[in-house]
């Protein structure tokens, strides 16, 4: 069939940090799905490059502990013991606007969904009343400081964000309060206040990252962490400390005899947590370890929830896409379409892959199929069929329940300008031609053929050359849209290379400006190109694009097929990390056997999880196309809602109460809630809240 020339040269260029190598793309993860887009952009170029240097030093000693300060409160608050409560909700400390710790914060609160508020010092006076609901019960539950000196340059001199006044206010509420401190990047030396960290040596680390180990003490608060793992500092300043003899702390990271990370009380019995290194957002480091701080000072009870996510659609499935060929030329006629071979050795890879990996036991793939192409009369069977039936549709229909479907329409149409007589019989026929063969299809779930008829199309019908133009959603095509809802559909895969399908929010989706009730639910796209069935095919196209004489030229030599699968995983591990849930987009070729029953896809995916199950210990999640839908609407509604809901811990009572005067649906972690469900050592409840009513929980708080 005929593709258009956008998605065959290039169906996506790298998108997000990567994880050990030197391989950067967009700093918002998300890949390029057409020839012309740049394959690194100069924001995360940048965002690299800022290797971020040390800490002013110009303040000696220590300010002063007021030990009599108190928040002020309420006589009344203060008898109904008010200081035992505390919000959900976190306070950000950081210097201005300009501070890279801010950046690094939000990106794990964003993701997470949590309540937070952003202090800047430099400008912001901080009082008690910032601190202290007039009911007497505090804001906050957790203090994240972007340093742990915030000062900053005046022209003169070295000033703190926070005079000896306001940083007494904050410890006094720190104190009181039974609230944890966290320091993203932290100097030895004891101003403002003694870490314990004492001086050992400092400098830069480039792109070669240092090897760290997490003791004991540190284990446990990144628990989520595989045991012994190694978590790679790279592009950062570093303070290499030492603790300070008979001082109240823990390590918790370590690189050799060098101290990197520390718990510590302080001498009025504060809980504070550091690290000694830079850690922007793009940064691998800061995937892993961001989280920990944030849980560890939350006590683990939080709104929002953190999981991770592997899902990879397969699209095109039993239809033929064009075929790349190591000499460059391209077949399109009839151009490559999976065998029953293939299918085999598909499932036999599927099997050893989840056998292999525990943590991602539940994997499926998914196939978004296009019915005309399979034969209704080919027998369900897993041995051969007879003579004159496709062997395919017999094959699959034998193996229908170890994959999860797709509907991708019947014949796999652009269906940017269609009548809703055609887009209906479509996703109908499609629909029809499954049960026919066996296929159990969620039918609130719709991809379309090249995301079409969603605003994204080149104005020229005929020009099947250029990449296409955002048009935005405003643009879809009304009558696809109102066929799609007549018919049941809920979810509309999007794609993450368009601006118009990037929702606002983390793991969030876009209600349809035309038809509110479909959720446009993107998707991840991948530089496994689309036209490639092996090895040198996928070579020659990668290096054609990114190599030293490519499009775009990035590597200062091509690369080889190894080469491409660590740069390619680094891409997905960025996107993994982060807890998307979003799935990653792959064609019918790319699961072709091309020797030692391998092929692209499973090669993509091992990839991964090898770097998976060197960092993490809880499971990758692979939930069906409409529970991910639902999760993401779930998650959508989340931050609607979020603003509007009082979440209070009570640490006398042990219980946490949640209450919303418009009501909402939110995401809560480690509320005693029903149905909650666990995920590693926390669990993670959807609250639905009725407006003005409130509801209390035991909570769940960590250690």
């Amino acid at each position: 069939m005929v593709f258009s020339l956008w998605r065959r040269r290039a169906l996506a260029a790298a998108g997000g940090f990567v994880l050990v190598s030197s391989l950067t793309a967009g700093a918002d993860g998300r890949g390029q799905d057409h020839a012309h887009a740049a394959p690194v952009r100069a924001d995360v170029q940048r965002a690299k490059a800022a290797k971020l240097g040390p800490l002013p030093r110009t303040r000696q000693g220590t300010v002063p502990v007021k030990r009599s300060t108190t928040v002020a409160r309420s006589a009344a608050a203060l008898a109904a013991a008010a200081d035992d409560k505390v919000g959900l909700r976190v306070l950000v400390v950081a210097v201005d606007q300009d501070d890279w710790g801010i950046a690094t914060w939000r990106a794990t609160l964003d993701r997470v969904g949590a309540q937070y508020d952003v202090l800047l010092s430099k400008t912001q006076a901080l009082t008690a009343a910032d601190l202290v609901r007039p009911d007497g019960v505090g804001k906050y539950n957790a203090v994240l400081l972007t340093n742990n000196s915030l000062l900053y340059y005046d022209g003169s001199s070295y000033l703190s964000g926070l005079d000896a006044t306001e940083w007494n206010v904050l410890w006094a509420y720190e104190r009181d309060y039974g609230v944890r401190q966290a320091s993203l990047y932290t100097a030895y030396g004891t101003w403002p206040e003694d870490y314990c960290l004492r001086a050992g040596s400092e400098g830069g680390v480039a792109s070669t990252p240092i090897g760290t180990q997490l003791t004991t003490a540190g284990a446990g608060v990144f628990d989520y962490l595989k045991t012994g793992v190694n978590v790679p500092i790279s592009l950062s300043y570093v303070y290499r400390s030492t603790v300070a003899p008979g001082c109240a702390a823990d390590v918790v990271m370590t690189s050799g005899s060098d101290v990197l990370g520390v718990r510590s009380t302080s001498g009025d019995g504060r809980e504070r947590m550091a690290l000694t290194f830079t850690s922007n957002q793009y940064l691998p480091q800061a995937d892993l370890l961001t989280f920990g701080l944030f849980r560890w000072a939350t006590r683990g009870l939080y709104l929002g929830e953190q999981r991770h996510y592997l899902n990879a659609d397969v699209d095109d499935y039993f239809n033929s896409t064009d075929h790349l060929y190591p000499d460059g030329h391209v077949e399109s006629n009839p151009g490559y379409r999976m065998t029953r071979a293939d299918a085999i050795s598909t499932y036999n890879q599927q099997v050893a892959f989840t056998g292999a990996n525990p943590l991602a036991s539940g994997f499926k793939l998914n196939l978004a199929y296009n019915g005309e192409g399979a034969d209704p009369t080919a027998p369900s069977t897993c041995s051969t069929p007879p003579l004159f039936k496709d062997a395919l549709t017999s094959y699959s229909r034998c193996r229908a329940g170890a994959f999860s479907w797709i509907n991708h329409t019947f014949t796999h149409p652009k269906l940017n300008f269609t009548d809703y007589a055609t887009s209906y019989a479509e996703i109908q026929d499609n629909l029809t031609r499954a049960a026919a063969i066996g296929l159990t299809v969620d039918g609130t779930v719709l991809k379309t053929g090249e995301y079409s008829g969603l605003g994204v199309y080149n104005p020229d019908v005929n020009n099947d050359i250029d990449p296409p133009t955002d048009y935005g959603l405003a643009a879809s095509n009304a009558a696809m849209l109102q066929a799609a809802k007549d018919l049941g559909v809920k979810y509309l895969h999007g794609n993450m290379s368009f601006a118009s399908h990037q929702p606002s929010c983390f793991n969030c989706g876009i209600y349809h400006p035309l038809q509110p009730t479909l959720m446009v639910v993107p998707d991840w796209p991948t530089n496994i190109a689309y036209h490639s069935t092996a090895p040198a095919e996928e070579t020659l196209f990668y290096n054609s694009y990114y190599g030293p004489n490519g499009k775009f030229p990035y590597w200062p030599a091509d690369q080889t097929y190894s080469q491409i699968l660590d740069h390619e995983s680094d891409v997905a591990m960025q996107h993994v990390m982060s807890g998307s849930i979003y799935a990653h987009t792959f064609h019918q070729g790319n699961l072709r056997d091309y020797g030692s029953s391998k092929n692209l896809v499973f090669d993509w995916l091992n990839a991964v999880l090898a770097k998976y199950n060197g960092y993490y210990n809880v499971p990758l999640l692979t939930p069906a196309w409409g529970s991910l839908a639902q999760y993401v609407e779930n998650r959508t509604k989340h931050f609607t809602g979020l603003s509007g809901v009082s979440a209070v811990y009570d640490r006398t009572a042990g219980t946490v109460t949640f209450e919303s005067a418009a009501g909402a649906s939110v995401f809560a972690t480690n509320a005693a809630a029903p149905g909650a469900t666990a995920y590693g050592t926390d669990s993670i409840a959807l609250l639905t809240l009725t407006a003005g009513v409130p509801v209390t929980f035991t909570a769940g708080v960590r250690p």
